[in-house]
């Protein structure tokens, strides 16, 4: 009975961070987005960015419940499970940035769109490469080891930057190093260009401190599985959070809490917070005993990764479907229904309908009892 209420914790945790990261990344119209669903400019927090570390710190409590059915098993059957399912994650990932295979010039013809000019790294790349590396390390050394490796791989990345950037532009977006590295190992064509430069917010090199959220996540998740629904727990939780908390912001004065460039004490201030969130979520549901509220979150939590590439394949084929030569069928969805409700509202609005899109699909496959795993 208790795993099974820590699954329900987990799978709510998992279903808010997905669908808060649908209605952030499919707002009507960016330009009338309320701020707090922006990402910071640079350095900075804002609620949207809190979305993508709170996955990477779900699949460490999740990795947590795994790691007891892999107990019993064979290094070659545990490594073999780990490198598939970071493959496939990538792959799913890469396929995401290149679908449709093809692009659209500016007449509106079909054009190809080469390997050469996709994006490599992305949200479920960098998913991929900290799941397989965190993983990897708690499967084969203890989890005090693997800890203290995060913990170098925080202090290592912010003395990396502050030592190795251009002098004055240390933690910029093109003085800092890890975009240097990023473009001599992937090359200027695979990095996003969003910015209007070659830089990517999830980069190779900025990948490695983000192993601390699965890691720190992992913790968490082996705290809850080996002291219960207690208020040990959740007091160890909340203080452990804001422990994190204190300690990012601290560093901050230093090394600026950044979203874009995953800074050491972005990773603590995010991880900080949900260990808070998840602390609340577990009062709720385990001690309260209030769980009406918990079925809307669970149908897309038991399904986070399918939910979150259906939202993301949508988008991409409503963008790229035409009504005329200046608006995309996602444009002219928004500015012939919801722009009436104003520019904000309007926008808000479509964003919550996207999401309940996405949502209904979850819904349906969880009453079917179909759980899509890779």
């Amino acid at each position: 009975m208790i795993e099974s209420q820590r699954f329900t914790a987990l799978d709510v945790f998992r279903g808010m961070t997905i669908c808060f990261m649908i209605i952030v990344n499919t707002p009507g119209n960016w330009d009338t987005t309320y701020s707090p669903l922006h990402h910071a400019a640079w350095h900075g927090f804002t609620p949207t960015d809190l979305v993508f570390p709170s996955f990477l710190f779900a699949v460490g409590n999740a990795l947590s419940f795994v790691m007891l059915s892999w107990a019993t098993k064979s290094n070659a059957y545990v490594v073999g499970k780990i490198l598939k399912r970071t493959f496939l994650i990538f792959l799913l990932g890469y396929m995401m940035y290149w679908f449709p295979f093809f692009k659209l010039d500016e007449n509106l013809n079909v054009v190809a769109f080469p390997v050469s000019e996709t994006r490599i790294m992305g949200v479920l790349q960098r998913i991929a490469l900290c799941y397989g590396a965190a993983a990897l390390m708690i499967h084969f050394l203890k989890i005090r080891t693997a800890t203290i490796i995060a913990g170098v791989l925080l202090i290592g990345y912010w003395l990396v930057l502050l030592f190795l950037g251009e002098e004055g532009k240390e933690f910029t977006m093109t003085g800092n190093i890890g975009q240097k590295i990023d473009l001599l190992l992937l090359g200027e064509s695979h990095l996003h260009h969003g910015e209007g430069v070659a830089f990517d917010p999830e980069g190779l090199f900025s990948t490695l401190p983000a192993i601390g959220n699965v890691i720190i996540g992992f913790i968490a998740g082996k705290l809850i599985l080996e002291k219960g629904k207690t208020y040990e727990t959740l007091t160890k939780l909340m203080v452990a959070g804001f422990a994190l908390m204190v300690i990012a912001y601290f560093w901050d004065l230093s090394f600026p809490i950044n979203k874009k460039l995953w800074t050491s004490s972005f990773v603590l201030h995010t991880t900080g917070l949900d260990c808070l969130i998840l602390a609340s979520i577990m009062y709720v549901i385990d001690f309260l005993h209030k769980t009406r509220w918990t079925a809307f979150f669970e149908s897309v939590g038991k399904n986070p990764l399918f939910v979150y590439l259906l939202s993301e394949l949508l988008a991409i084929t409503l963008n790229t479907i035409h009504t005329d030569r200046d608006t995309s069928l996602y444009q002219w969805i928004y500015q012939n229904i919801f722009s009436h409700a104003g520019a904000y509202v309007g926008s808000f609005l479509f964003a919550i309908t996207f999401m309940l899109a996405c949502w209904l699909a979850g819904y349906w496959l969880d009453r079917k009892k179909i759980y899509v795993r890779v």
